[in-house]
């Protein structure tokens, strides 16, 4: 596939305005939540990167509250390359799955030390937003988790048309799940996953301007009329909440879907053929079941290759 969306220079962005590189503060002097918005959690997805680039070349400050704004995974970043743009996702483990304490506490590698620096500032954070795109073309999709305030801010915002509810991968916590973020009687802090889209889309970028401008409104860090005007994109005529209910994980290499999917596909039949595992077919578990973000791109075995899912 075309990776048309262009690699963006962060020269002055990877710099911060805080002891951590790639970090940036800003603080209104009032009361008001702690937002969050990251982009770079992995180093191929440059349409998070684009959007935060946008967010500080446009001056936007918080009126209430604090802002910070990441670049996270700057190394992985550094090694991009669009003819093998899934080699720059991470340099030596997948950053969305390190976000454990006993984890952080003694990293044994760069992407576990970058998340033991953005710590502090991850552990202050009230509101989250975490910035990714697609392996594959797609619609977008906003993760939830499980956690209901999650589920009723999505509905708040009003966008994407699809809404993803899933509790997470077996191969790691990601950040948006990790501490208070993940904790059911943490009432006041909420966190969402958006991915906008293919890595390579330009509308992806779009796609991060609009859920940025969305989320931060709905924070209350920054008023609409503070925000451009065009950043914002029509509301879908409604919403779908998609229940995952199943992760289709890789027992070995030996994995080939039986169809190309191309994910949101919704099977009628009970039994439909997914995949084949090690000679073993793979089939849906109930009617009416939906797939999400089918990929093989980053098979290798424990990684999820397609979730299952059905609409509440």
């Amino acid at each position: 596939m075309a990776f048309d969306l262009p690699y963006p220079d962060l020269t002055a962005e990877r710099l911060g305005n805080t002891d951590t590189p790639g970090v940036w503060l800003f603080d209104s002097g009032k009361p008001g939540p702690a937002v969050m918005l990251t982009a770079l959690t992995h180093g191929n997805e440059l349409c998070g990167a684009w959007a935060l680039k946008d967010l500080l070349a446009a001056g936007v400050r918080p009126q209430r509250g604090r802002l910070i704004v990441v670049f996270a995974n700057l190394d992985a970043y550094d090694r991009f390359d669009p003819a093998h743009h899934d080699a720059s996702r991470f340099v030596e483990q997948d950053m969305n799955r390190v976000w454990d304490r006993d984890v952080l506490a003694q990293p044994v590698n760069g992407e576990q030390r970058r998340a033991q620096a953005l710590l502090p500032w991850v552990e202050q954070a009230d509101w989250l937003l975490d910035l990714h795109s697609m392996h594959e073309k797609g619609e977008p999709l906003l993760l939830t988790g499980v956690l209901p305030r999650n589920i009723e801010l999505a509905r708040q915002l009003g966008a994407p048309e699809y809404v993803i509810v899933d509790a997470g991968h077996k191969d790691g916590v990601r950040m948006r799940d990790f501490g208070r973020f993940g904790d059911p009687d943490a009432s006041d802090a909420l966190a969402l996953l958006i991915e906008c889209g293919y890595h390579g889309d330009l509308q992806s970028h779009r796609v991060g301007l609009d859920m940025v401008a969305r989320f931060l409104v709905a924070s209350g860090c920054v008023s609409a009329d503070a925000l451009p005007a065009d950043w914002r994109l029509p509301d879908p005529v409604k919403q779908t909440v998609l229940q995952v209910t199943d992760a289709v994980v890789a027992p070995s290499m030996d994995v080939t879907f039986t169809q190309p999917w191309q994910g949101l596909e919704c099977l009628e039949s009970v039994g439909t053929p997914i995949a084949t595992m090690d000679g073993r077919t793979v089939g849906t578990p109930y009617a009416n079941c939906s797939l999400i973000m089918p990929s093989l791109r980053q098979l290798k075995p424990g990684v999820t290759v397609v979730r299952l899912a059905r609409t509440i």
